[in-house]
């Protein structure tokens, strides 16, 4: 029974530590820019565009349906470039939720003109990490390899703009520029993990392997390896509890990072008590 549940859970685990892998660094950027729900804005407008392949015939796994999510994903990062300023009179978050809900209503509209347009939008919600292939996995783990190259090679005014963005005006970085390269990547890399985990488990590995890696170490190096660790860990248990107890893989690893973070949270306040 265990070598056959290994067996299955397996490539989904894989494909776990894939996302851990450049997800726990990109929230970093994420939460130190204060866009928290950027991933979620982004992995919408990748809906949105997936959807009107859809209302166009192109199924979910095909590479029409990607192209489309992508295409969308591009654009939305340009507006969100765009919308950003020196003197920050509306806050970036408040354009993000716009962008959110305007996407999210759009996905809606196309879906409501599909058949099965609501189980079209259901699997963009919660993905199919469970049935993810060998094959999947490699061509994944490849695009991010090369998208962490390319975020390595511009890795200056990229944490620079995220964690003195003052100073990137002051030293005349053209900021709008490189915050279209940052989101576009960061778009390529939420459109191909939304196909596979859906929005909530790609949006659980961005945000809470950072905060552990904030809350227990100082410097990048240090947070990232905690983020990684953090990460890693918590699918390993959230993978044999999903399997010996039969539950949603992606729901029980959503639920075992929101409870992880959360003890995590505890024992710090209890430490910082004693």
């Amino acid at each position: 029974m265990w070598i056959d549940l290994l067996a299955l859970m397996w490539m989904p685990f894989l494909m776990c530590l894939v996302l851990t892998g450049i997800h726990a660094y990109l929230g970093f950027h994420v939460i130190a820019r204060e866009v928290v729900f950027v991933d979620i804005a982004l992995a919408q407008i990748a809906a949105l565009g997936a959807t009107a392949a859809f209302l166009f015939g192109y199924e979910l796994e095909t590479w029409e349906s990607y192209a489309a999510g992508l295409g969308f994903t591009v654009l939305g990062a340009l507006v969100l470039a765009l919308t950003r300023s020196r003197t920050r009179q509306v806050s970036h978050e408040a354009v993000i939720g716009v962008v959110y809900a305007v996407s999210s209503a759009g996905a809606v509209l196309l879906a409501d003109r599909t058949p099965h347009g609501a189980e079209h939008l259901r699997g963009m919600l919660v993905g199919s990490i469970l049935s993810v292939q060998g094959s999947e996995v490699l061509k994944v783990a490849v695009l991010y390899a090369l998208i962490g190259l390319f975020h390595w090679l511009c890795r200056r005014p990229f944490f620079l703009i995220s964690t003195d963005p003052d100073r990137a005006y002051r030293e005349a970085w053209r900021v709008r520029v490189w915050d279209f390269f940052f989101y576009a990547s960061f778009g390529v890399v939420v459109t191909s993990s939304v196909r596979i985990a859906g929005v909530l488990l790609v949006f659980s590995y961005l945000i809470v392997p950072a905060l552990a890696g904030i809350l227990l170490a100082r410097g990048i190096g240090a947070r990232l390896a905690v983020g990684w660790a953090f990460g890693t860990g918590v699918s390993i248990v959230a993978m044999v509890a999903s399997a010996a107890l039969d539950l949603p893989t992606g729901a029980t690893v959503v639920c075992a990072f929101g409870l992880s973070l959360l003890g995590l949270g505890l024992a710090r306040r209890v430490g910082a008590l004693g």
